[in-house]
């Protein structure tokens, strides 16, 4: 775990993938990004996470220090004025060259934490793409989430109503095996400092 900036109101790491962003339910589930941040910033909150990634998404997170930092930073992604990019691998050679992808998803409670297309009781998640090139059967793909659906670019690749294409090494909607690494990773991310108000930007090289 990389940290590329700290300073007393936030921390900006690169999450490995495999690695939980926050600690999740059982005990062998306790090792996280923000457990980990709290033994090396004591001074952290007890909950220091404004977003998350999903265990086997690699790339960049920002958490806070102060309670101040959280509510501001909290507020900003609810508001969609952090910018995120995001670098992937999905499966097979896609013709388009970019689009945009809006479909309504929720979760399926008997599938947890499966998330299914509902066009009548989802939640409408918004995703920008951009091919970048092909690559021997695999698409290099730049999405853009325009909101923050739970899943959203997984199930947005694997849609048939997306880009049918599920993400490399995906075990939940895509051809992977549980454990594999998963081609999907957090490139960029750019949001106003939580006390002075300028502008931070950082960028985050796929590992595949």
């Amino acid at each position: 775990m990389d940290i590329l900036y700290q300073d007393g109101q936030l921390v900006v790491v690169v999450k490995p993938g495999g690695l939980l962003a926050v600690p999740g339910r059982g005990p062998h589930k306790l090792d996280s990004v923000a457990t980990r941040l709290r033994q090396e910033v004591p001074e952290m909150i007890a909950q220091p996470a404004v977003h998350r990634l999903d265990m086997y998404t690699s790339g960049l997170m920002v958490f806070a220090v102060t309670g101040t930092a959280h509510r501001q930073l909290s507020m900003d992604f609810a508001a969609g004025r952090v910018e995120k990019g995001y670098t992937a691998l999905v499966e097979g050679e896609l013709e388009e060259e970019e689009g945009e992808i809006r479909l309504h998803f929720r979760l399926d409670p008997q599938r947890r934490p499966l998330q299914v297309y509902d066009p009548q009781q989802g939640k409408l998640g918004i995703t920008r793409w951009r091919r970048l090139g092909r690559e021997g059967g695999l698409t290099r793909v730049h999405f853009t989430p325009l909101t923050g659906r739970t899943h959203q670019l997984r199930l947005h690749a694997a849609h048939p109503l997306g880009l049918a294409a599920p993400i490399k090494g995906d075990s939940l909607y895509g051809l992977g095996d549980e454990g594999e690494a998963m081609c999907l990773h957090a490139s960029s991310l750019a949001f106003r400092h939580p006390e002075g108000g300028q502008r931070l930007e950082f960028h985050s090289p796929p590992p595949f």
